[in-house]
């Protein structure tokens, strides 16, 4: 598996986790408040901005479609009204690119169609990221391997089939750097249904890095998935989630997002290696393990037992491991309480 390059950011095993924050429709039709959530993101220490590129009109039309969920977030929208208030405008992207770019973050987005694709390439993405809805969009993943850039894919509805496929496709059109993000498709998805197990099984299948675009609340489901393997982390986010939006009641605030960023990093950082030695930064500490002390008065030749010994800290004397071979034995000399006991003793 070889390490990935997203701008000035190496994606791999043995890198911290690549923290992407998701714009989505936060911005609420306000491009000023898209500079707010840039800003934010990048006070934060996410590594990358990701927009959504499309239209109502590339992704569906009046009259398709009307969500009927009680469930749902969006009930008793219809999907073009919808899609209409979540899109970030074309004509916007460039400045929010720039502005992150400015931050020190890389900036991508989710193409929805062909004609997405052509538009980012005008705006030189450095990778491309595959939305769960278009991961079985074969022309539109053919489209993105063409460009020869990193494709990241989210997983959600998706059988092993499709998800074989995709990849297949991506490989087959020319793309060589593939991230593939277990993902939940529901809104906001419970951690019981998120299954981070699947990760290292991504792994193993299909010899890439692999990540998490994590709808749950909160952040403890992507710092298990970091310590699965995950090395892409996505997450929704907003300034409030008081303030409204189409995706504010399963996105992240400021706050949690410097958290997230913090502790996927503490996660990765504390996988390590496997450890069969006493670590030199443990060694100060070994003085703090038991050892078998003189508890009173030993007279020469008097038998050592429970009665004049005993198991304490530190570990100046010999280990409690050998007193079954002391108890019972006689003293050699004088040994008085609080004495560590040493084979000289004996």
């Amino acid at each position: 598996m070889n390490d990935i390059k997203i701008g000035n950011f190496t994606i791999g095993p043995n890198h911290k986790p690549f923290i992407i924050a998701e714009m989505s429709g936060n911005h609420n039709q306000s491009l000023e408040r898209a500079f707010e959530l840039v800003d934010a993101a990048a006070e934060a220490g996410a590594h990358a901005l990701k927009l959504q590129t499309y239209t109502a009109d590339t992704i569906t039309m009046k009259g398709a479609y009307t969500i009927n969920d009680k469930n749902s977030l969006w009930n008793g929208k219809e999907l073009h009204e919808l899609y209409n208030l979540a899109h970030t405008p074309w004509d916007w992207h460039k400045a929010i690119f720039d502005r992150a770019k400015e931050k020190g973050m890389e900036a991508f987005s989710s193409p929805f169609d062909e004609t997405a694709v052509d538009f980012l390439e005008s705006l030189n993405v450095p990778a491309y990221k595959i939305a769960s809805f278009e991961n079985t969009h074969h022309p539109l993943l053919k489209k993105v391997a063409a460009t020869g850039k990193p494709v990241i894919v989210s997983t959600g509805v998706t059988s092993r089939k499709d998800v074989d496929e995709a990849v297949a496709v991506l490989r087959k059109a020319g793309c060589k750097d593939i991230i593939l993000l277990k993902c939940t498709s529901t809104y906001p998805a419970t951690p019981e249904n998120t299954n981070l197990v699947t990760i290292p099984d991504f792994i193993n299948t299909y010899d890439c890095i692999v990540g998490l675009s994590d709808h749950t609340m909160g952040i403890g489901t992507s710092v298990a998935a970091v310590a699965l393997g995950a090395r892409v982390i996505e997450k929704h986010f907003t300034l409030r989630r008081a303030d409204g939006g189409v995706d504010s009641a399963f996105s992240l605030e400021p706050e949690e997002l410097k958290l997230l960023v913090l502790e996927t990093e503490r996660a990765f950082l504390s996988l390590g290696k496997i450890q069969t030695e006493i670590l030199p930064a443990e060694e100060k500490s070994l003085q703090f393990k038991r050892s078998i002390y003189v508890s009173k008065d030993i007279r020469s030749g008097e038998i050592l037992s429970a009665e004049n010994l005993k198991i304490i800290r530190p570990a100046n004397g010999l280990a409690p491991k050998h007193w079954d071979e002391v108890a019972g034995k006689k003293a050699k000399k004088d040994i008085k309480a609080g004495t560590p006991l040493n084979w000289d003793h004996i």
